[in-house]
């Protein structure tokens, strides 16, 4: 016996039952998050926002999901929902790397969500100033391209500021050719000096006769391309939207596979998830043997290292500090005794902070 089919009406009026459902819920989680608020602020809490609680949330809905939505779409949805309660609660004040239309910008929205208070900033150094003043809670700062490798600034400000990292985020970079006028009339294209790098076969092979003309972001490519009638620039949808500039090619980074990470900075610490980062910067004795000495208790105890990055170190000529990052907690049981043990044998060492890894 065949399953009984129901028309496009009887559809669309079982969507609109499901969605009233929705919508109850959603108000009812909202008046908890604002209950929430309340039993925070008396209590005299002036830490409304935990990604450690957020990851594990959302890791949790991503595992139990049981489609058909994938789950990355129901993370991005349930961040959004997260994000609309903490505004309820105390509407977050996110400082990045502007103006509006930036990787860095959408880097934050992914993180934060669209209910976040996001304050755009002319460099990565006012990201730092803002947070460590006070006058945003959080930054979102670039740190790494899988293409062009690490952002020097970030990693040396990191140094610089008494801030902690406490979340990371990765977005897949896709860069686009933007316009008012036909490919053909471009004489100009406004490019930041990275995304340059990463476009630089196709720059190459379709445009190789242009002038390329280096500007501080994606969206400073935009604004200057929507004001030159022979001008093109690489820049981002979200920028080229919001300056009336047409996509003439889409996706033109040489690599598909181009990701940059982003690391979120604020004042506070989080508490180990099980699925967790930590972020080092050590320095060893300037000796033959001295960096495998210093790294063999983390090799001794298996903990896996992502990522080591060299730096020169600014209190001495050809010496150098080292960036790591490894899995797990500072605070986890295995991980505690270890860097212990390295920051007593280091010549200089600081931990920048343990955090929730990207949940997607």
């Amino acid at each position: 016996m065949s399953a009984t089919v129901r028309t496009l009406p009887e559809l669309r009026a079982a969507i609109d039952v499901v969605d009233g459902e929705i919508l109850h819920l959603l108000a009812e989680r909202g008046r908890l998050a604002a209950e929430v608020g309340e039993v925070k602020r008396a209590a005299d809490e002036t830490n409304f926002y935990h990604p450690d609680r957020e990851s594990e949330i959302l890791r949790r809905l991503m595992a139990e999901n049981p489609g058909p939505f994938s789950a990355e779409q129901i993370a991005t949805i349930f961040r959004e929902i997260i994000s609309a309660g903490l505004a309820l609660e105390e509407p977050l004040q996110v400082a990045y790397l502007g103006p509006a239309g930036t990787f860095t910008q959408m880097a934050a929205q992914k993180h934060f969500g669209r209910a976040a208070v996001l304050q755009p900033t002319t460099g990565i150094a006012e990201i730092f100033l803002l947070v460590d003043s006070g006058q945003a809670q959080f930054g979102v700062v670039p740190v790494e391209n899988s293409t062009e490798g690490s952002v020097n600034l970030s990693l040396d400000l990191l140094l610089d500021y008494p801030l902690h990292i406490c979340g990371e985020v990765q977005l897949r970079i896709v860069h686009n050719l933007v316009a008012k006028c036909s490919m053909d009339a471009i004489q100009r294209v406004y490019v930041h000096y990275q995304t340059r790098a990463q476009c630089r076969q196709w720059l190459a092979a379709h445009l190789p006769q242009v002038q390329l003309v280096d500007v501080p972001s994606n969206a400073v490519a935009a604004e200057r391309a929507a004001a030159d009638a022979e001008g093109g620039a690489i820049s981002t949808t979200v920028a080229a939207e919001a300056y009336g500039l047409d996509i003439l090619a889409a996706s033109i980074e040489d690599n598909p596979e181009n990701t940059t990470r982003f690391l979120v900075i604020g004042k506070i610490s989080t508490r180990s998830t099980g699925n967790d980062k930590t972020s080092l910067v050590v320095a060893a004795a300037n000796r033959p043997g001295s960096l495998h000495a210093l790294l063999s208790p983390l090799a001794d105890a298996g903990i896996s290292l992502t990522r080591i990055e060299s730096r020169p170190a600014r209190s001495a000529v050809w010496e150098y500090v080292f960036y790591l990052d490894l899995l797990g907690h500072r605070q986890d049981a295995a991980i505690a005794p270890v860097l212990d043990a390295l920051a007593q044998q280091a010549s200089f060492y600081r931990c920048l902070g343990s955090y929730p890894r990207a949940v997607f």
